[in-house]
């Protein structure tokens, strides 16, 4: 794990868990395990950062940042649903990184639930910190969490609040461009951008791609799953003038949308391209393989829950905003490579 570098606006005054890891060479979450035993850690690792804590000085308060007072704390992490391969890795990742920081972790996810700002609230009288992902609850309800660290997660930046999530605008729109460039003018974009941040940035960027060769996609709302791209995908290719793309808001509407295709009768890459975003498992052994966005799903939730021990511990108190790069997949499902 590489050394993190000091984060900014903390108090140079003190020494921090941050400053022993870059002292050593190390992550914070191997500073935590070779001071508490959490987790087993290599002799010399071990031994280099003790020199580390002695050299600087380094000595835990309870007030913030002491490792044994913090070995059953808890984090909380809310997401709009726990369906599917985007929310599991996500979770994966975050939860690996709090584990290993000595937290324990409460989730909460707000599908189906009558007040979701209610349940929001009561976990966040039970949590140190708190994660929100996606357009989980109003950013009324996340002002009146004032004094409880909280980051946002897969959602645009919010005042002072910190944020962690991807750039999705430049991938879409080279997603729009490579289309185009395959002469596909009917493309129909399946997803509900207004249900996600999200969706809504990467229809946006897939419009502008687009609409630099003067083609205006339709959309269609769709849920999120792969049953929903199958339906809403039939719907559409049933109609007098089918498209000649489907882009879809996530990998599992276009592999639903793949099995519509295939169903009509139509070879997707020849007669209908369709692309995904997120690149889950499934899309790159698909047949044929998927067109995609890969988003590093388990990096969002790992550095969301490292950027919210900072506010916990106080190492840091002005505002993160953490945006990760995106990466355009092609692949056999839109036509030939360029």
């Amino acid at each position: 794990m590489k050394a993190l570098p000091t984060p900014p606006g903390h108090d140079t005054g003190a020494v921090t868990i941050y400053d022993v890891a870059a002292h050593a060479g190390v992550g914070i979450a191997t500073v935590s395990r070779a001071m508490n035993g959490s987790a087993p850690v290599a002799e010399a690792t071990r031994a280099r950062v003790l020199a580390a804590v002695e050299e600087l000085g380094f000595r835990p308060s309870h007030a913030g940042t002491s490792l044994a007072a913090r070995t059953h704390a808890a984090n909380g992490i809310v997401f709009p649903d726990l369906s599917g391969p985007y929310y599991a890795e996500v979770l994966l990742g975050y939860e690996e990184t709090a584990s290993q920081l000595g937290r324990s972790v409460l989730v909460l996810a707000t599908h189906g639930r009558p007040d979701p700002a209610s349940a929001v609230r009561d976990l966040a009288g039970r949590v140190d910190g708190m994660v929100l992902l996606g357009r989980t609850v109003s950013d009324e309800v996340i002002a009146g969490l004032a004094g409880l660290p909280v980051v946002v997660l897969a959602r645009p930046e919010l005042g002072d609040v910190d944020s962690v999530r991807t750039d999705g605008l430049t991938s879409a729109r080279a997603l729009g461009e490579h289309l185009a460039g395959h002469g596909l003018e009917r493309v129909a974009l399946l997803g509900s951008p207004e249900e996600s941040p999200d969706v809504a940035e990467r229809f946006l960027g897939i419009r502008e791609g687009l609409g630099a060769h003067g083609i205006e996609p339709t959309q269609t709302p769709c849920l999120f799953d792969e049953a929903s791209g199958t339906r809403v995908a039939a719907t559409l290719l049933e109609g007098r003038r089918r498209p000649d793309a489907l882009v879809c808001a996530n990998d599992e509407i276009a592999l639903g949308a793949i099995v519509a295709a295939e169903e009509a009768g139509l070879r997707v890459g020849h007669d209908i391209a369709i692309t995904g975003w997120d690149d889950v498992m499934a899309a790159r052994h698909a047949r044929p393989a998927l067109t995609t966005v890969r988003q590093p799903m388990r990096a969002l939730g790992s550095l969301a829950a490292e950027v919210l021990d900072e506010r916990i511990t106080a190492t840091r108190t002005t505002p993160r905003h953490e945006l990760l790069a995106t990466d355009l997949v092609v692949r056999d499902s839109c036509g030939l490579h360029p």
